[in-house]
């Protein structure tokens, strides 16, 4: 079986030029090629010598997921649906915007954390996706929107929002984030690459160590006790756990806050004394908020808070001097916006027709 290159950062790429007989420089070479130029055809890369292109086209290959349905929003954004085998399929959301371009991409076949509002975890857990699958839903994305007048790509920020938990698959989300980052690769800022994660503490500490980019933290509760209801993991790291990890986090991170995503539901989070609780928990936490209008999705039985609400709840985290936006629903017509994304996962957890969980009210 050929070596999908997609599967390596920059050293893991140098490593095995070094196991073919190759100097370290080749790796950087086809990198930018790889990634600059979005090339997958060695017999094009013509600055490189005609041996080593013919010993790439029998040992290894650049290959990304394949594209099964691609669906364009009235806004403007784009969602792909990509075959990752064995059944499985992840989406990946284009959202563009006047000044950036951005894509949410996918870590996970499904989800197996379960969290009561969101399509994908509704739907169960696979496996994680290897780096290439990670790192080929950006080189596709660029591939197919191609560049812009000033021949740049139009993808400028990377959200590892999609489907599934990225800490939970730590190892390869940290291989694509360092593609990312890589000035022979894509070159984004780590203030342009976020990582979301519902609350995995000790993977939480890793990152900051080996990684630091923008973190984004999926709060949902301003208690444990609805914590527990609306996003399970909670149970096993705590509200204040996951604040002293966000804390700690701080300390190398590209900015100097945290974002809190908040998802209003009708009736079960969005209440005034919700939001005065919320401002008492994170007082001593540098951060923003980004309120996210509940997205429904079939069989879900919870309902979009309203407007009034919405407003209610953000001018009380306002008046506390806690920067809060309302985040703009995209791609809801094609079932693209955020908590909607659900693929195709053959379930390994076999939680799919389970009944949802009802909360409190």
């Amino acid at each position: 079986m050929k070596q999908n290159l997609l599967d390596f950062d920059a050293h893991g790429l140098t490593t095995y030029f070094a196991e073919i007989g190759e100097k370290p420089f080749r790796a950087k070479q086809v990198m930018r090629w790889m990634y600059k130029e979005g090339e997958s055809d060695f017999a094009a890369m013509t600055d490189i010598a005609v041996s080593l292109r013919d010993k790439l086209m029998q040992k290894a290959s650049i290959d990304t997921p394949t594209i099964m349905r691609e669906e364009l929003s009235d806004d403007g954004t784009r969602k792909w649906l990509l075959d990752v085998g064995t059944g499985n399929a992840v989406e990946a959301v284009y959202i563009p915007e006047a000044t950036r371009g951005t894509l949410c991409i996918s870590s996970q076949a499904g989800c197996a954390l379960d969290c009561s509002f969101c399509s994908t975890g509704k739907q169960g857990f696979n496996r994680n996706l290897s780096v290439a699958e990670i790192v080929g839903q950006l080189w596709w994305a660029n591939h197919q929107l191609g560049k812009n007048a000033e021949g740049n790509w139009p993808i400028s920020n990377v959200v590892m929002m999609g489907m599934g938990e990225p800490l939970l698959n730590f190892d390869n989300t940290v291989t694509a984030l360092r593609v990312m980052l890589d000035d022979h690769a894509y070159g984004l800022s780590r203030r342009r690459v976020t990582v979301s994660t519902s609350g995995v503490v000790p993977a939480m500490d890793r990152l900051r160590e080996e990684c630091p980019v923008a973190l984004a933290v999926s709060l949902h509760a301003p208690n444990d006790k609805l914590r527990d209801e609306l996003v399970p993991i909670n149970q096993k790291y705590p509200l204040k756990e996951l604040l002293a990890a966000c804390m700690r986090y701080l300390e190398k991170a590209p900015r100097d806050f945290i974002t809190f995503e908040y998802v209003m539901l009708d009736g079960v989070n969005d209440t005034v004394q919700h939001a005065h609780e919320l401002v008492r928990l994170v007082r001593d936490v540098p951060c923003k908020f980004n309120l996210i209008p509940f997205n429904p999705f079939p069989q879900t039985h919870y309902q979009r808070s309203r407007p009034d609400a919405i407003a209610r709840f953000r001018d009380v985290l306002m008046q506390a001097n806690i920067v809060t936006t309302t985040r703009k629903t995209r791609g809801d017509d094609i079932a693209a916006a955020c908590g909607q994304l659900a693929g195709q996962v053959q379930d390994k957890t076999k939680r799919t027709g389970q009944r949802p969980v009802v909360l409190h009210r």
